[in-house]
């Protein structure tokens, strides 16, 4: 399927999702509480590195535009707007970045939006003995193996776009056209993940380190949450939260 494609039907559905959502406050709100306790977890889980020289840019990158509640319709509007023009005017690691991203959205929106129904339906416990109940409620192993798949894929298109020689120039030179196109979000995320990784590329390998890190751990909790005693699990995601704070 062309890249177009696939990132306009991403797009779509995760719009059409969200006006579905947005009718019913009280989901929408369940929603935005697994959105930002995912987020809290994450800067748990990766303390050290939001805290590290060496790794800081790179969590931070992740942390703020793929684990956060930020709100990404501006970006996915630019994304669905400029989707035939991606396979025209840019490399092809580019188009394939843009297609992982709009893939993993989509993914973590169904997921997130799983997780919603049944957070409301656990109204009596604690947050998080809501997360770990909701988490194994919805199941789907796969789902949530192929949604670290991709962020890890990402990721790694990102770091080998930093290895491709002008095309950091070919960003700058598109910022003010992109600008004008209002296409200014799409354009920061792009320039934005280049820079992260370009960053910790120069640190000789830091970047298959970094991303080995968010495998490894995000690996373990996941077959935490859905194998270990669900008191174990609650006791683990608290400490991590506690590091957050």
């Amino acid at each position: 399927m062309e890249a177009s494609i696939i990132i306009r039907d991403s797009v779509l559905h995760v719009t059409q999702l969200r006006a579905a959502v947005a009718e019913m406050p009280d989901l929408a709100s369940a929603v935005s509480a697994v959105k930002q306790f995912q987020a809290r977890r994450f800067a748990g889980t990766y303390f050290d590195l939001l805290h590290s020289d060496q790794y800081q840019s790179a969590a931070l990158f992740f942390l703020q535009e793929l684990y956060s509640e930020k709100d990404y319709s501006e970006r996915d509007s630019q994304f669905a707007q400029i989707a035939g023009a991606l396979e025209r005017l840019f490399p092809e690691q580019v188009v394939q970045t843009a297609v992982s991203l709009a893939q993993l959205h989509r993914l973590t929106e169904d997921l997130d939006l799983a997780m919603a129904k049944s957070w409301m339906r656990d109204s009596g416990d604690s947050e998080v003995g809501r997360y770990v109940n909701a988490w194994r409620s919805v199941g789907h192993r796969a789902g949530r193996n192929t949604q670290l798949n991709t962020v890890l894929t990402v990721g790694q298109e990102l770091d080998r776009l930093t290895r491709k020689r002008g095309l950091r120039m070919m960003l700058k030179m598109m910022r003010k056209p992109a600008e004008l196109a209002g296409m200014g979000s799409l354009q920061q995320f792009l320039e934005s993940g280049f820079d992260t990784f370009a960053e910790i590329a120069r640190q000789g390998d830091g970047a298959r380190q970094f991303l080995a890190t968010v495998r490894e751990r995000e690996t373990k909790l996941i077959d935490e949450l859905f194998d270990a005693d669900a008191v174990a699990c609650e006791t683990k995601i608290t400490q991590l939260l506690g590091q957050a704070r």
